[in-house]
């Protein structure tokens, strides 16, 4: 294990204690830095001045005079303004919701609902009108904050009118009594929904000491200290960018740096230069690719390339002393790889280290599977990716590999202080003080997966030599690339509810977005192509943009109710029926998920080929 980045840290007990111990200690150093349009360029904002901005947004909160434990939505793009007002939120004893600020308005409705929020602090007057237009009720909602001078009027005379965040930070009496009132470690940190086996997400209640717990056992797994810079691009709503890319630089003293897009991570990279880099899988997969379609313009850079890749990997392997690859690096001198190495190091792996900026000495990759060949190519060309194991409701880190004891075939080893055992079916069991007091009103399911204090993962697992190897899941959950987690069976039936649909069967584990295979009816398939003047009877016309685009467009409208990362974004069609005989369906009449994928390989392939239609907002 590596020390703590400071021992004096073992006494911090809550988050908002956590952000006043990293003031004191280093106030002039840079916590934060972010691009200013106006001035094209980047700014940095000291941990002083940033409890300076906390301390406004505390005094707003303090005024509304907000009962403890009130719900604050946060619904903001990564920023200083998503950071002060979830600090200052737990600084007065109450519990940050934090959102996707790209979610649809139905979600996100849903949400504010089910949580009871008081306060929202959305992006923009339109987000919140969009909100207001679902027309679900939001009797708790007592006050609106926008971004921007302009905060628009409300939809109705029913609906809050919104009041710009200038302004409501103006407005605090100046007569409050703001001394500080550290909450309870007991007491809950945050309120994080995450979809699960049922279509409606389900709000996590993490407490201060979960995280505080968490954040402290992953700097005891990872070192990181006051000169590493992290770049933010997933969402601070994602449990794994809040604890890892939020939590823990506030405990080590480093400086984070918000992307200004996803779109521009890669531009980002090459300007922030960052030493740290908390990501999903996604990110790694689209540098390779990029890679990959450019040496297939040259044969020699590919050769060159792969045989890179290959030397690189028994290099590490060897350096590892990897159990899995024994028998291959027996066959390869190791002299050989030796003499190699140079050559290959220079001509190929500095250039693909350069696209992350050149001095990343930690890529953390978590969320989702890391597929192999991703990790074998980083890996051995020199970029350290450490692939870990969590869940929202363990706060969400339970297992990691570090630098010196790294198989990226398994997940690591559990995080100190978290235990582990393999249970009935296989399942992954966890039990350590990071795991969440429940599920918010949901009793029941939190007696489902909390018995005795284990949390039931849902995963089916091995330990071996006192690491994890995730095999399987003992309920069908797809995992994105990008950490989302989806209950495809809610998916498929809220689509063939529709009579248009014979069957479906939505995919996306481990790619960046859901898509679905349909079975349409023989009815709908002859209007629609009639209206679009394509041959039914030709296999092609299935196939056809417009047939597609036509369809895609239906099963979005029937899957508008999910949050907008659950929704289809390409579709494949065909007329083929799934019975028991051709084995597509069980013989309870249950599509059968892992037929079904190979059965419709090729057609999926190419669906992930295409560009996909833009998530709604």
């Amino acid at each position: 294990m590596i020390a703590m980045v400071d021992e004096d840290l073992g006494g911090v007990g809550t988050l908002d204690a956590l952000f006043e111990w990293r003031v004191a200690r280093t106030p002039t150093r840079d916590a934060y830095r972010h691009f200013d349009e106006t001035g094209a360029t980047w700014i940095g904002t000291s941990w002083r001045t940033l409890s300076l901005r906390v301390a406004r947004f505390k005094a707003a909160l303090a005024g509304m005079r907000m009962r403890p434990g009130a719900r604050i939505a946060i619904l903001l793009p990564n920023g200083i303004d998503a950071v002060c007002i979830d600090l200052a939120a737990l600084s007065l004893g109450f519990v940050p919701v934090p959102m996707h600020a790209l979610d649809n308005p139905a979600s996100i409705a849903y949400i504010l609902n089910d949580s009871g929020a008081s306060l929202l602090l959305a992006a923009s007057a339109a987000q919140w009108l969009a909100i207001t237009e679902t027309g679900i009720a939001l009797s708790e909602l007592r006050t609106v904050v926008v971004l921007g001078k302009d905060a628009g009027k409300p939809a109705t005379a029913n609906t809050v009118s919104p009041c710009s965040l200038d302004a409501w930070l103006s407005g605090a009496p100046a007569d409050l009594d703001l001394t500080v009132r550290y909450p309870s470690p007991a007491n809950l940190a945050a309120l994080i929904y995450t979809s699960g086996t049922t279509g409606r997400p389900k709000g996590v209640m993490l407490t201060h000491a979960n995280v505080i717990a968490n954040v402290k056992a992953v700097l005891e797994r990872v070192k990181a200290a006051a000169d590493d810079v992290f770049l933010s691009f997933l969402p601070l709503s994602h449990t794994f960018e809040r604890t890892a890319g939020y939590y823990v630089p506030i405990a080590a003293g480093c400086c984070v740096a918000f992307a200004r897009s996803s779109k521009l991570v890669m531009q980002d990279l090459q300007t922030i230069r960052p030493t740290i880099l908390i990501s999903v899988p996604h990110i790694y997969e689209r540098v390779l690719a990029g890679i990959e379609r450019k040496l297939a313009e040259s044969p020699l850079k590919s050769w060159l390339f792969v045989r890179a890749c290959r030397v690189g990997w028994r290099r590490f392997a060897r350096a590892q002393r990897l159990p899995s690859s024994r028998a291959t690096l027996q066959t390869i001198p190791m002299a050989l790889d030796s003499l190699a190495w140079p050559l290959l190091d220079w001509v190929v792996a500095r250039k693909l280290r350069a696209q992350f900026g050149g001095r990343l000495r930690l890529a953390v990759s978590g969320g989702a599977p890391l597929p192999a060949h991703v990790a074998q190519c980083f890996l051995g060309l020199g970029l350290s990716i450490l692939q870990g194991y969590g869940m929202t409701e363990a706060s969400p880190v339970i297992a990691a590999n570090a630098p010196d004891d790294n198989d990226p075939s398994t997940v690591g080893r559990p995080l100190l202080g978290v235990e582990v055992r393999i249970g009935d079916n296989r399942e992954l069991q966890v039990r350590g003080l990071n795991v969440m007091r429940g599920y918010w009103k949901r009793d029941e399911d939190t007696a489902r997966v909390l018995v005795d204090g284990w949390l039931h993962t849902g995963d089916q697992a091995e330990i071996e030599a006192g690491k994890i190897r995730i095999v399987g899941r003992v309920k069908e959950i797809i995992v994105t690339s990008t950490g989302e987690k989806i209950a495809p069976a809610d998916l498929e039936r809220a689509i063939t509810a529709d009579p248009s649909f014979e069957a479906a069967y939505a995919c996306g584990d481990n790619r960046p977005f859901i898509g679905c295979v349909v079975v349409l009816s023989a009815a709908y398939w002859e209007r629609l192509a009639a209206a679009l003047k394509l041959d039914p009877l030709d296999a092609q016309s299935l196939e056809a943009i417009p047939a597609r685009a036509a369809v895609l467009t239906r099963i979005r409208d029937l899957t508008s109710s999910f949050p907008s990362y659950a929704q289809p974004r390409a579709v494949a069609l065909t007329l083929e029926p799934w019975t028991v005989e051709n084995s597509l369906l069980t013989p309870t009449l249950k599509p059968k998920r892992i037929n079904l994928s190979e059965h419709y390989a090729a057609q999926i392939d190419r669906m992930y080929k295409q560009p996909p239609e833009p998530r709604r907002s």
